[in-house]
């Protein structure tokens, strides 16, 4: 049997989508695995154990829903008996309609209905790991009970008692404020006096943190590596960390598949359905007081700079990388 799985298009869902893939192995033993996935995503999939092809697509190369199609349909050759597609969009529903698989299925959301053969209502206040799981169950009439996110990672050389902080996120409701973010890193360095914190990010995030860390204390133990790793190399950079502290974004799920301690500081986001699933060396901080929280937005329409976000309390912080870090 041969299985084709769309990935979702975000760093965070491609990483929890990985519980749906281990699901499928259980399910399917002998089948051969495939997965179509951004090209901007794909260091991720080599990450994933048990994978026999990697499908790369560009939405720069195929462009429209016409050049979905064409990619689409360029998989027929490949005469899959099963298609998973994990987004519900309609470019994804177009992308499996397009390559001819016998049994395409998804969620019943933006014309998943008319072009995949069978469509399953998507479930609400779920986690995200097992909204996807959903979809196999009720496809399958079979439960699920081994549900692990992992990626694996080879642990890079990294420089000893290390921890990794991303205070980044896509959202402006979920990036660290600029000022609170130096506070909480002149703590950091005065409270744990013998460790590097090494600061990660994109590209386009670089700016950011070169911000954030000039002039501040301690700064010969402040390691700006933004722009600096790939997926892969971030995912290595973290397995050999002391732990990460993180806002909530795409590398806090990365660090919590690969099993490094994950400190996620929440606030716009919903910690139920998206926070990182492992709950072994997981902690959640979250500000609680505001009556806005969560609010599950993208940008904060009550204070601009998100209060939720301002509010959290350094010494929480600083207790939970103690566990991780030989303090009492």
């Amino acid at each position: 049997m041969k299985i084709l799985i769309r990935l979702p298009n975000w760093l965070g869902d491609v990483v929890m989508s990985t519980a749906f893939i281990n699901a499928v192995r259980q399910l399917y033993p002998g089948a051969s695995i495939d997965v179509i996935i951004k090209k901007e995503l794909g260091g991720i999939a080599k990450l994933i154990p048990g994978l026999n092809h990697i499908h790369l697509f560009s939405k720069q190369e195929y462009s429209g829903l016409g050049g979905v199609y064409s990619f689409g349909k360029k998989l027929r050759s490949q005469q899959y008996d099963i298609y998973f597609n994990l987004p519900h969009s309609l470019s994804s529903f177009v992308m499996a309609w397009a390559s001819g698989t016998k049994q395409r299925l998804g969620f019943n959301k933006e014309g998943g209905f008319f072009l995949l053969t069978r469509s399953f209502k998507k479930p609400t206040n779920l986690h995200r790991v097992d909204e996807y799981i959903s979809l196999l169950e009720n496809f399958a009439g079979k439960s699920i009970i081994d549900k692990v996110v992992k990626l694996q990672a080879d642990a890079s050389a990294a420089i000893k008692n290390t921890v990794i902080i991303n205070f980044n996120s896509e959202a402006l409701s979920r990036r660290m404020p600029l000022d609170k973010g130096r506070g909480i890193v002149n703590a950091l360095t005065a409270t744990f006096t013998d460790t590097t914190f090494s600061f990660v990010g994109s590209p386009k995030e670089a700016a950011f943190v070169n911000e954030l860390l000039a002039g501040l204390d301690n700064n010969d133990r402040l390691q700006n590596l933004a722009g600096k790793t790939n997926l892969k190399g971030l995912a290595q950079l973290m397995a050999g960390s002391k732990a990460i502290l993180t806002t909530d974004s795409g590398p806090a799920h990365l660090a919590n598949a690969v099993g490094v301690p994950t400190i996620v500081l929440f606030g716009a986001g919903n910690e139920s359905n998206t926070a990182p699933y492992n709950k072994q060396g997981l902690t959640v901080i979250r500000y609680g007081k505001l009556i806005c929280e969560p609010c599950v937005r993208n940008t904060c329409k009550l204070y601009g700079i998100p209060k939720c976000m301002e509010m959290l309390d350094e010494i929480k912080i600083i207790n939970a990388l103690s566990l991780h870090l030989n303090y009492a």
